[in-house]
């Protein structure tokens, strides 16, 4: 698991492990040059040699050190780099519907506090646990050249701690993993609380939305506790046993250097080596922590990654091309381009060539109604959440035309927002097929289908940056005047203009009203002159004279393409060409408000539901055009 994050930097790391061992050797030589330092001395002979050689040994130890510590940290930098890279990649590749099944505050722990982790575990434990083991190979090698009966004395106790800490590792991993997902836990419960916490105000939900929050940190803090406390003891092992060896080692060498087996300067050298030992433990023993934490992280990353990316485009005969690119060539008359779509000569408006189904459930494919030619189709569709879940839409027939305004409407449930999730490829259709200008959705990549869309959300969420920046989101090659028009379209110039920083100003969830921020997004949205329009309630949040210049401008955009709205306003309903009534799933009916008004029962029920007294021939709204179900 961890080794995936580390083999593109294996050469490096190799390098780091070259340095590592060469700076053992020359911590392995020290004490042998101490010795003949003591041995000079003894002998009365010239310490020149001796003291050239620690120094020579100083200066190269102190340049591999820095060496060995800038390559490290530049992998580790590195690794963290790479794995966020991937996540962020992943995440805005990712299929929608599986990717929202996790809290973002779960996927930005991921990305962050995890990848820290990895950091560590990827690249100097991994080195420190060759180096750790090699160090301390060594170290006792040399024991045993100076005297084997101290050497077994030394093993002894290596061993002990060796085991004691083993058996201690797992439990420390386990608690450290379990501290780690209740974090992640944590940080999904808090940003969802955060970005609703005027509801959680109003619902004077604080102390129980924060003790819910608390829960997860304390279990956090349980599991982090029980992990610090089994490192400690660990620890402690670890520091015990050697010092208790060295106790041991310098009493057994006394006694063999009063007996004349051994000299004080192999008793000095052996208790240097003692001292050294302690460096490998306790490298051994943060490398074997360190290793576990990161891959418990690298699992929890790779968990993520795991999440189902969107499907590519497929050719005609079921291959996938790459990229995402078109399968069709450049004379596929079927694969017209969004130029051609947006420029191309299209018939004019004329009546609304609408009719209700018939047959209830399922509908009807609308053919040329005076709107164009179908620019949308839906065959059959199909569709549900998850595996074995049941149907959000069933056996769905439906054409949209080049032009004009279509509205659909119905109770909750009744598989209106699944409809846009499949125009949007958020979703895939289990059964049947939808085609854009005849050719399938299945031959093209879900970049290519979207760039025929632009969407307004109900929630009019606020991306990152200024004012401007939101308004060229979709198309950021517009100029001035095509940000001047549409904010004359959505009653918007005023405002912006009455700004110290214009359309410079920064742009969040507090500086503008639900109904400016609105505004915003369909401002946005048509500026992207879109080959499709989907609004979801996209004036819900304004005033109604606002409305009416937005209702203006959304009539406007469905004369020259197409405009799909999720209705829940009467004043959307009434203006609509044609109404989309939809009930478990299926379309139920088809009409304008008329004749729906005429012909369905549960139309008439929903109308009801809107306070509509009476309408003008023109459709128009007398009483109440504010008012929703």
């Amino acid at each position: 698991m961890l080794w995936s994050f580390v083999r593109p930097h294996r050469r490096k790391l190799l390098l780091g492990l070259v340095l590592a061992l060469f700076g053992s050797a020359l911590e392995l030589a020290n004490p042998m040059v101490v010795k003949l330092v003591l041995d000079t001395i003894s002998e009365a002979g010239s310490l020149a040699m001796p003291i050239a050689i620690l120094l020579c040994l100083f200066g190269v130890g102190l340049v591999t050190g820095l060496w060995h510590w800038i390559v490290l940290g530049t992998v580790a930098e590195k690794v963290v780099l790479e794995a966020r890279t991937s996540l962020v990649h992943r995440y805005f590749r990712a299929a929608l519907i599986p990717l929202s099944k996790r809290s973002s505050g779960e996927l930005v722990t991921r990305a962050t506090s995890d990848t820290v982790l990895l950091k560590e575990a990827a690249s100097s434990s991994i080195v420190s646990l060759v180096n750790g083991g090699v160090l301390l190979v060594g170290t006792l090698i040399m024991m045993g050249v100076l005297d084997l009966v101290l050497l077994g004395v030394t093993a002894t106790a290596v061993v002990i701690v060796t085991i004691l800490f083993l058996t201690l590792m797992p439990a420390i991993a386990k608690a450290q993993e379990k501290a780690q997902n209740s974090l992640g836990l944590m940080g999904g419960v808090l940003d969802g609380s955060l970005r609703a916490i005027r509801t959680v105000k109003v619902s004077r939900a604080e102390e129980r939305l924060g003790s819910r929050i608390l829960e997860h940190a304390e279990e956090a803090a349980r599991h982090g506790i029980r992990s610090v406390r089994r490192e400690a003891v660990a620890w402690t092992i670890a520091f015990g046993g050697i010092q208790l060896a060295i106790i041991a080692i310098l009493g057994v060498g006394a006694l063999r250097v009063a007996s004349g087996e051994i000299g004080v300067s192999t008793l000095v050298a052996f208790l240097l080596y003692a001292f050294t030992l302690m460096n490998p433990v306790m490298e051994l023993s943060q490398s074997v922590t360190t290793l576990q934490s990161g891959i418990a992280a690298a699992k929890r990353i790779r968990e993520v990654e795991a999440v189902p990316l969107e499907p590519a485009a497929e050719g005609p005969d079921g291959v996938t091309s790459r990229n995402g690119a078109d399968p069709h060539g450049p004379d596929d008359a079927s694969a017209l381009s969004h130029k051609e779509l947006s420029t191309g000569d299209r018939p004019a408006p004329g009546g609304t060539g609408i009719s209700v189904s018939a047959n209830g459930f399922g509908g009807g494919l609308a053919a040329d109604n005076g709107h164009g030619s179908p620019l949308l189709e839906l065959h059959g569709i199909t569709a549900r959440y998850a595996p074995g879940a049941a149907a959000a839409v069933k056996g769905v027939d439906l054409a949209i035309p080049r032009r004009g305004h279509t509205a659909i409407v119905g109770p909750s449930g009744a598989g209106k927002t699944t409809v846009f999730s499949l125009l949007l490829r958020f979703l895939e259709p289990e059964h049947g097929h939808i085609t854009l200008d005849g050719t399938p959705y299945r031959e093209l990549s879900p970049q290519q289908v979207r760039e025929r869309f632009s969407y307004v959300e109900q929630d009019t969420p606020v991306v990152p940056g200024t004012i401007r920046d939101n308004l060229l989101f979709t198309n950021p090659e517009a100029d001035e005047n095509g940000i001047r028009r549409v904010l004359d379209e959505v009653v918007l110039t005023e405002k912006i203009e009455a700004l110290a920083e214009g359309l410079d100003t920064p742009l969040d969830a507090t500086s503008f009203s639900g109904g400016q921020r609105q505004r915003i997004a369909l401002a946005r949205a048509l500026l992207g002159s879109p080959d499709v329009l989907l609004l979801d309630e996209a004036t819900s949040q304004v005033d109604a004279i606002t409305e009416a210049a937005m209702t203006r401008s959304v009539r406007a955009q469905a004369d020259r393409a197409a405009v799909v709205t999720i209705a829940h306003r009467l004043s959307t309903v009434i203006h609509a060409d044609r109404i989309l009534l939809m009930e478990d799933g299926g379309i139920r009916a088809q009409g304008t408000h008329r004749q729906l008004l005429e012909q369905d029962t549960l139309y008439r029920d929903l109308v009801s539901a809107l306070y509509i007294g009476k309408t003008e021939d023109r459709g128009e709204e007398v009483t109440s055009g504010a008012s929703r179900v």
